[in-house]
């Protein structure tokens, strides 16, 4: 099948995959006048009177914003608001059908970080979260870091999801191959959004701007070195701007140079979070034994599996469903707004994150070579990341 071409029919034939649709029937004048005026009145005078109950009267406490500005969509890169849509769309039928929670997707011109902080505040009074999404980097992280103060969750789902099930995945996978996780050398394979988060969620850093501080009790690797289009990150290096200067701080610590194939030679897995086909076989080859390679870039990858288990491999994954190993973020993100609803969460602290890690990755009790993380479909995968998460509010 061209999923393609029948994507492209299915969003023809239906304008889209998104509906608005009332949760009361109006039939009558009665209906009419409690649903809308008169009635209406007295919820917006209470409302007026206590604004948090806003979340109680309306829909705003089951309600996400899904917000992008198209400048970093999928893999085609900065291709603008209106493209991102069909995205965006997929995004809050997502959060529906796996978490039970409501949203909407919107696509904004706005291009600066100041324009699209200036967006997201202004929109807070409509719902319970904000996801972001498909924001570049490095305006990512500013973005996200200024808009902790709202009173309601921000999450950027291309770092925290994304970091949340590569943690689980790896951490099943080192059981797969006998290494301890705390014992783990490893590279990420490039240093954007995705790439960053992985970093510090792997090596358990709380980062702000240009500073990076390790969060007393968390599970992190022995060692990581971020890989971007310039070579190894280590402290000091030139070219790196204030986000990459401050995980640099707090990885490589034998500060190593040099390109990919140079710093992969003996590392115990490599996480690819770049583009297609920038992992080679000799690579691999390189690596330490029983080597761990996830190769996540969609729709290709950065090495197709059957030449990373000839090259030596031990455990695969990717992005994509069509292997063992899928690794996706919506093994993560339903499950953590399903969570923001239920317990109105003001934000979504690391804590969190590591408890959803934790029930991620205990869905797999028993991993193997082309199961070390949860099927999409796993039953009850959402439900168990909330609670994971309530626990620990």
């Amino acid at each position: 099948m061209d999923v393609y071409e029948e994507s492209l029919k299915l969003h023809k034939k239906h304008q889209g995959k998104l509906e608005t649709t009332g949760i009361v029937q109006i039939t009558s004048k009665q209906d009419l006048a409690i649903y809308y005026t008169p009635g209406v009145a007295e919820p917006s005078r209470q409302i007026a009177k206590d604004k948090t109950l806003s979340f109680d009267l309306t829909l705003r406490g089951r309600t996400i914003a899904v917000i992008s500005d198209g400048s970093a969509v999928l893999g085609l890169g900065n291709i603008g608001a209106e493209a991102a849509l069909p995205v965006m769309e997929g995004k809050s039928l997502l959060l529906k059908k796996f978490g039970g929670v409501d949203s909407f997707p919107l696509v904004i011109h706005v291009r600066t970080p100041e324009e699209i902080i200036h967006f997201v505040r202004d929109v807070v009074p409509t719902f319970a979260g904000i996801l972001l999404e498909d924001i570049a980097a490095p305006k990512c992280f500013q973005i996200e870091e200024q808009l902790q103060d709202l009173g309601i969750p921000v999450f950027h789902d291309d770092q925290h999801g994304t970091a949340i099930v590569v943690s689980a995945a790896l951490r099943n996978a080192a059981k797969v191959v006998g290494k301890p996780f705390e014992s783990l050398n490893v590279v990420i394979v490039g240093a954007g959004a995705a790439g960053l988060a992985v970093a510090r969620m792997l090596l358990g850093l709380n980062c702000a701007e240009d500073r990076c501080d390790r969060l007393p009790g968390s599970r992190s690797v022995s060692e990581v070195i971020v890989v971007d289009s310039k070579g190894a990150l280590y402290s000091g290096r030139d070219g790196q701007n204030i986000y990459k200067q401050a995980v640099a701080g707090l990885s490589n610590k034998q500060r190593k140079s040099g390109p990919l194939e140079e710093v992969i030679k003996n590392a115990d897995a490599v996480v690819g979070v770049s583009g297609p086909n920038t992992i080679t076989k000799e690579m691999v080859a390189s690596m330490a034994d029983k080597a761990i390679v996830f190769a996540m870039a969609n729709p290709i990858p950065e090495i197709m599996p059957d030449d990373a288990k000839e090259a030596g491999a031990f455990v695969i994954a990717t992005g994509r469903s069509d292997f063992p190993n899928q690794i996706n973020n919506v093994l993560a993100f339903p499950g953590i707004f399903k969570a923001v609803v239920k317990g109105r969460l003001k934000t979504i602290t690391h804590e969190m994150k590591e408890a959803a890690v934790d029930a991620i990755a205990n869905l797999v009790p028993n991993p193997t070579q082309e199961s070390i993380i949860p099927d999409l479909f796993h039953p009850g995968l959402a439900e168990k990341i909330s609670e994971a998460i309530l626990k620990v509010k």
